[in-house]
């Protein structure tokens, strides 16, 4: 089936908190029960949640992010990713019309839904709630007539009788079908922390965790109903989406890029590897937790965000790592570090209960834990001067979410600051931010490589000139 064509729901709810992400992830695993090939998403600037898309899909999930792309670039992204599915779930992001301004659409669930001409199913939490429900439903119904709500599902019920009175008091009032219900059931919640979900990965039953979602979904829900909602979508606009290609030029060798994946670092955008492989690189994994090291064949890093502070005890034991890493910055090789990853570059890492841990040393200063979110929202980056992704003055988009910040004793150089960096809103200051030095670019920023063509480009031609 074209990509363009393949159907498509997407899972919104009024506002956090509903319960969007477990009956995502427990809708993709039962529809894979029935055979299907379910490509997952997840709407907005999010690696935790999409952990539990790809446990339930068994493939990756991918994010849309309105904000970081434009309309051209989320819809190709989605059609590469749909190529050989059935059927395409996604999961929005806060509530249905929450985006990147108070005054506008922009980067919300419903602008990608209309985006992809795709049904919405709306999650509506009923707890301490039975008539009003419908109000909410209808609420978001008249909110924007252009969106295609097809449907409701209701989570945190008290019971069948208290699901089956919200139901028909939204049906009534609203004409949409009310298409299955989940209890209040502690087995179906995943926990939290100060990032949000604990990512799939980290939970040692996440299978039967997943398996439990599916088994509620399948019960309680009418799959039928809702795979037929996905077929209404409407075909996308045309699209000439070429396939992937990822260079090999008969006898050159492709030059390594070395990517920590574990707990501590597990934040990363697929398609950011994707293009670096489609540029010419060649992409090796390894553990920081496991005690490994960038191979000896690396001739870059790429150190992602995660949850380094958990972890703070392992990455500090790992001094090869830190040797290797020193080695690498003595010739000039580029390290490209997001979020967690700029800060174990630093020279310390100060955990929540105050311990210093050493870390790689390569940037001055320390990141210290914070007690409250220290920054949260998408960044406009203007580059200070050239770096490994950009050229000076140029302005790239990207995502900031930490419980941390960065602690110099001394005033860091002009020199080695990489961003003058500015929230999204018209009302927001511009700061400085991130450090820059030779080929070595780190910050707190979460950057999409796809908002523009030559960043992955530029980023493996720095790894120098490919050997026969």
């Amino acid at each position: 089936m074209p990509a363009r064509n393949v159907p498509r729901i997407v899972i919104a709810a009024a506002a956090s908190g509903a319960g969007k992400t477990t009956i995502a992830a427990g809708l993709i695993a039962a529809l894979r029960r029935q055979g299907l090939v379910v490509q997952p998403f997840k709407c907005g600037p999010d690696y935790i949640d999409p952990s539990y898309h790809e446990r339930a899909a068994g493939r990756q999930c991918r994010n849309l992010d309105a904000w970081m792309l434009d309309g051209a670039q989320l819809l190709e992204g989605f059609s590469r990713a749909c190529r050989d599915a059935d059927i395409a779930v996604i999961e929005g992001v806060m509530g249905l019309f929450d985006g990147s301004n108070w005054h506008d659409e922009r980067a919300s669930t419903a602008q990608i839904a209309k985006l992809l001409g795709a049904p919405v199913i709306l999650v509506v939490d009923i707890a301490g709630a039975a008539r009003s429900a419908a109000a909410v439903v209808m609420g978001c119904q008249h909110f924007d007539r252009d969106l295609g709500l097809r449907g409701v599902v209701l989570n945190f019920a008290g019971s069948e009788v208290h699901a089956n009175g919200c139901a028909g008091a939204i049906t009534t009032m609203t004409g949409l079908p009310v298409l299955g219900w989940l209890p209040r059931d502690s087995n179906l919640q995943i926990p939290e922390r100060h990032l949000g979900l604990v990512p799939g990965g980290e939970q040692p039953d996440s299978s039967s965790l997943i398996a439990e979602m599916a088994d509620a979904v399948t019960r309680r829900f009418d799959l039928a109903a809702i795979t037929e909602i996905a077929r209404t979508a409407g075909e996308m606009p045309g699209l000439s989406v070429p396939a992937p290609v990822v260079h090999h030029e008969p006898g050159v060798r492709r030059p390594v890029i070395a990517v920590a994946r574990d707990d501590a670092f597990c934040f990363y955008y697929p398609e950011n590897l994707e293009l670096l492989m489609e540029a010419g690189a060649a992409i090796e994994f390894f553990s920081p937790l496991q005690g490994e090291q960038p191979s000896p064949n690396a001739v870059g890093v790429y150190l992602g965000g995660g949850y380094p502070e958990l972890h703070a005890s392992e990455l500090a034991s790992n001094v090869g790592l830190w040797h290797a890493l020193k080695d690498l910055r003595a010739r000039n090789a580029p390290i490209y570090a997001e979020c967690g990853g700029f800060m174990v570059l630093t020279q310390g890492l100060i955990d929540g209960e105050g311990r210093r841990w050493p870390m790689a040393g390569l940037i001055p200063g320390v990141a210290r834990m914070t007690e409250k979110l220290a920054a949260l929202g998408y960044r406009h980056a203007a580059a200070l001067r050239p770096n490994l992704l950009t050229e000076g003055g140029d302005e790239l988009r990207g995502h900031e979410f930490r419980y941390s910040t960065w602690v110099c004793d001394e005033p860091i150089a002009d020199d080695d600051i990489a961003w003058q960096v500015r929230g999204a809103r018209a009302e927001a200051p511009a700061d400085s931010g991130g450090f820059v030095s030779g080929n070595l670019l780190a910050s707190y920023l979460h950057i999409h490589f796809a908002q523009r063509p030559g960043i992955a480009g530029r980023f493996v031609e720095k790894l120098g000139a490919r050997r026969t």
